[in-house]
């Protein structure tokens, strides 16, 4: 129990309270709640991931969960079944059993007699994705969720594919979950930590070769896609993201497409809570909150009804790099609405340039490892991920570059390019960046798209090219808020492979460009805030002691004999002791992505991850292994597990599989 200064709650946490399911099934809670719940009762705030309260999410939920109990609510951070200290095992990403399971939790906790009656979700990435999916199956409890840095649409948005191409992330990801899921329950807390453990490892699904068999937008990725019926949608929803995230498109679709109360905030951030995200600055996220559940739980006035529905961080235009602790800027705010009553203006691209009108007649074919500077797809551990100075990359596309512009920019939206293409082979892809250039030449990436042109017309039923046929395109680039100078310039790249954000396909395609126009959406440029938050604030941090720093790197080798080019990112993620609990976890995880610029089909991920546990005298271990190729036909996989008790094998498993590609 801890004593809480300024009139806030005493608190008291549990460490492992147990929610059983109605097919027996126990989950393991951590609860942070008001000491004094015999007289009053309270709202109850649910976290429900995958991702291991014990060791995984500890340093988060610390900063988070008690600052919310000591103001009034009952916080519970769940691990998913299979996960963690859980019972059960799991199957795949957003199960119908998944949400099943989240609304019993959500009766169990509304049903408990220190619990209000009323509850609220919140989650960022996972946590993000189940709690807009649970909320569209209208448990009564469920008031409000509060959603960050998540999509609606789970094929077009998510980490598996973008505008029909295949993301290196579907493999990196899918490496990530393959060793994550592989760790043992902490063996304080489960007397049969080993037994579970084992038949977590006897029936863990490689997720990879699952996704893989669905290429188009078919029925399993319209389950958990809340675009799907955004009526469904009936609690109040506050959807977070940031500029420097995968999930870019979800907050201002979420605020022009539910029928609930719903408002939105965008930072410069990366894939992390805006309380202690960088780059800075960082927000009162958790004050942000506290208003939003005491209005929808507490039926409190926060004015919360009265804040702009759209608060987004409009980031200056500053030199590429490739991270950044702090992005200048400013706060706007939109009443009504996010984007799309924004003004725009449709630029047409030329052999003269961006915003030149004329012919137009360009030919593209890119080398295969046009893309080395694009960064990582969602940046999330911390190390050089954002996107490079782009000119490597631009030097391998065809450019089109503006005027001097005349004044100051603000691009606030989502700019829509439309191209006349054609192609000289059946499959063929487009990578179209939009830049700031520099007055001494270097180019900071503003957002981009891709676009499989098999996919043009449909996700769900993709149809080949006639080789030598014009085809008008359309294609979406990511929302963003960045302001480019006066006297800076405007570029438009597009190129005909981006590696290694998208797997390539099985032939090189010479793109052939005829017509285009970009429509830019633009706001009045301000000069200061129209709205202010109040400084971050959140509770102490984890108490750990420090075994082994973090590390992590990012760097391109080739190979001069073969021409073969390497990104190897190394990500070390320490090794730490938990000083309330004793238990001792850490990491760490290697990547390779390798292709020859000449040759689609020398693509080759791998992804390899080590985890460690320790506890007294006990070690435990897992190290897997993923792989992925392909030739013009077939997607090949391979991944392993190798599981180790006190240094000695204790299990291992090898799974291959092949998957025929579907115009990709």
């Amino acid at each position: 129990m801890t004593s809480a200064p300024n009139s806030l709650s005493e608190i008291e946490e549990i460490a492992d309270l147990g929610i059983h399911l109605s097919d027996g099934c126990r989950l393991s809670a951590r609860v942070w709640r008001p000491t004094d719940l015999d007289q009053s009762p309270v709202p109850a705030i649910l976290e429900y991931l995958p991702y291991r309260k014990r060791d995984g999410t500890a340093a988060r939920d610390e900063l988070t969960h008690p600052w919310f109990a000591k103001r009034g609510y009952a916080c519970i951070r769940v691990d998913m079944r299979g996960n963690g200290d859980s019972e059960g095992l799991m199957t795949d990403e957003y199960t119908q059993q998944e949400l099943d399971d989240a609304v019993e939790v959500i009766q169990w906790l509304a049903d408990q007699p220190w619990c209000s009656g009323s509850v609220g979700m919140m989650g960022i990435s996972w946590g993000g994705f189940n709690a807009l999916q649970v909320a569209a199956m209208r448990t009564d409890p469920l008031k409000a969720i509060i959603t960050l840095c998540s999509t609606a649409d789970r094929y077009a948005d998510d980490i598996h594919y973008k505008g029909g191409c295949l993301l290196n992330e579907n493999l990196g990801w899918g490496a990530t979950m393959w060793s994550y899921s592989s760790r043992a329950p902490d063996p304080k807390l489960r007397p049969n930590w080993r037994e579970l453990w084992l038949e977590r490892l006897e029936s863990e699904p490689f997720l990879p070769s699952v996704w893989l068999r669905h290429q188009t937008r078919d029925d399993y990725w319209r389950h958990g896609s809340v675009c799907e019926d955004f009526g469904a949608i009936r609690a109040a929803t506050l959807a977070v993201g940031g500029w420097g995230d995968a999930y870019k498109n979800t907050v201002p679709l979420l605020i022009e497409r539910l029928n609930t109360p719903v408002k939105g905030i965008v930072g410069p951030w990366v894939h992390k809570y805006p309380h202690f995200a960088v780059p800075e600055p960082r927000i009162g996220f958790l004050q942000e909150a506290l208003r939003w559940w005491d209005h929808w739980l507490k039926d409190v006035d926060t004015g919360v009804q009265n804040d702009p529905d759209y608060r987004a961080y409009v980031m200056d235009g500053v030199r590429p790099e490739r991270w950044y602790a702090e992005r200048a800027g400013h706060w706007i705010a939109e009443p009504d609405g996010a984007t799309s009553q924004l003004p725009t203006v449709t630029l047409p691209i030329s052999d003269a340039g961006f915003g030149q009108a004329g012919h137009l007649n360009v030919r593209i074919r890119s080398p295969q490892h046009c893309g080395m500077d694009g960064g990582e797809y969602c940046a999330i551990w911390l190390g050089p991920d954002m996107p490079g100075d782009q000119r490597a990359d631009d030097s391998l596309s065809a450019c089109f570059d503006s005027e001097p512009l005349g004044d100051t920019m603000d691009i606030v939206g989502a700019p829509r390019v439309r191209l006349t293409v054609s192609t000289d082979k059946p499959q063929a892809q487009i990578a179209i960046r939009l830049n700031h250039v520099h007055p001494d030449g270097a180019t900071t990436r503003i957002t981009y798209g891709v676009l499989n042109l098999a996919h043009r017309d449909s996700h769900a039923d993709p149809v080949p090219l006639t080789p030598g046929e014009p085809y008008q395109i359309e294609v979406d680039l990511d929302h963003i808020a960045y302001r480019v100078p006066k006297g800076h310039r405007l570029r438009l790249s597009v190129s005909s492979a981006y590696w290694p954000l998208i797997w390539p396909s099985p032939e090189m395609a010479e793109l052939h460009l005829t017509a285009g126009e970009v429509t830019i959406p633009q706001r009045e440029p301000v000069s200061s805030d129209e709205c202010v938050f109040p400084p971050p604030d959140s509770e102490e941090p984890r108490k750990v002691k420090t075994l082994r720093e973090t590390l992590n790197s990012r760097r391109v080798e080739t190979d001069m004999n073969t021409g073969e080019i390497r990104l190897i990112i190394e990500d070390d993620f320490g090794l730490v002791e938990d000083c309330a609990h004793g238990l001792i976890s850490g990491g760490s995880a290697h990547e390779i992505w390798s292709i020859r610029p000449d040759d689609p089909l020398s693509a080759r991920g791998t992804s390899d991850w080590i985890q460690e546990q320790k506890r007294g005298d006990l070690e435990l271990k897992t190290a897997t292994s993923c792989e992925m190729w392909s030739d013009a036909e077939n997607f090949y996989l391979r991944a392993s597990i190798n599981a180790y008790e006190n240094e000695v094998l204790l299990f291992s498993t090898l799974k291959e599989d092949t998957i025929a590609r579907n115009n990709l």
